[in-house]
């Protein structure tokens, strides 16, 4: 069966965020056209169809990969492509043809056992946050998040502020996949302080549904610390979890927490 193409006019969400990758004029100032969308909101856009295709079994169980390569901008028509295959979807997102992203998304029969509860330690958020480095981003840290139960109202404007025009989210109560993968972003966002960050990709596994009234959290572990081609990366393993007892999604989540133009423009 055909999949249609996925156009989403973009969406900058996070203008004002603390991240000033996703502000004009640092975004300028580091050779870019201007402010970032999010990944997280590109990963939102790029769960659309594996939603179409498979419905809220995709939701509950299945898997998406995405890496982000350039960046998208406010404004841009995106287009989300998917092919699909023995295997899942092939997923490719261009705006203003320009390769933006890519991934695969799958519904897998044969995925080992999910990850429980017990796998993952529960902490708060660090009471102060100091900047990010390799000393308060060590590899085997535990990282938490303050918690967030998601109204009625976050929940019409994530749907409106994200393009969704799938009707699944608003019918059934059911909190966006892109709302859930936020979590993990607040991981580092709200243990460290992080000037300007990229969000570069997260291989993900649904566990299960959060939904409109549930409060959610993130269990999550640095996995790695390194530098690569003048940035610095982070990786961390992580759960989000609604009201402590449901884990809603497992993901390995990369960043970019230091980006060399950051010490070029020092």
């Amino acid at each position: 069966m055909p999949i249609p193409r996925y156009d989403v006019l973009a969406f900058n969400t996070a203008k004002a965020s603390e991240n000033k990758i996703h502000d004009d004029a640092t975004a300028q100032r580091f050779g870019f056209k201007g402010g970032f969308v999010s990944g997280v909101n590109v990963y939102a856009y790029m769960s659309h169809q594996p939603l179409h295709v498979w419905g809220q079994a995709w939701l509950e169980r299945g898997t998406l990969q995405a890496r982000f390569g350039k960046p998208v901008y406010e404004g841009d028509l995106t287009e989300v492509s998917a092919v699909q295959d023995a295997d899942g979807l092939e997923l490719t997102v261009h705006s203003v043809d320009v390769r933006c992203a890519s991934g695969r998304a799958g519904l897998p029969a044969d995925l080992p056992p999910a990850p429980t509860l017990a796998d993952y330690r529960a902490v708060a958020a660090r009471p102060t946050r100091r900047p990010a480095d390799e000393s308060t981003l060590r590899p085997g840290d535990w990282l938490g998040m303050t918690p967030m139960t998601i109204t009625p109202a976050d929940q019409a404007q994530d749907l409106l502020d994200l393009r969704e025009t799938d009707p699944i989210y608003a019918e059934h109560g059911i909190v966006h996949a892109g709302t859930v993968m936020r979590c993990c972003n607040w991981a580092l966002s709200h243990n460290v302080i992080l000037p300007a960050w990229i969000h570069m990709g997260s291989t993900v596994r649904n566990l299960g549904l959060a939904h409109v009234g549930d409060t959610l959290n993130v269990r999550a572990r640095i996995t790695r610390n390194y530098e690569h081609k003048g940035h610095k990366w982070v990786e961390l393993d992580a759960m989000v979890v609604a009201n402590e007892t449901t884990p809603v999604l497992q993901a390995m989540h990369i960043a970019i927490y230091h980006p060399r133009q950051l010490a070029e423009a020092a």
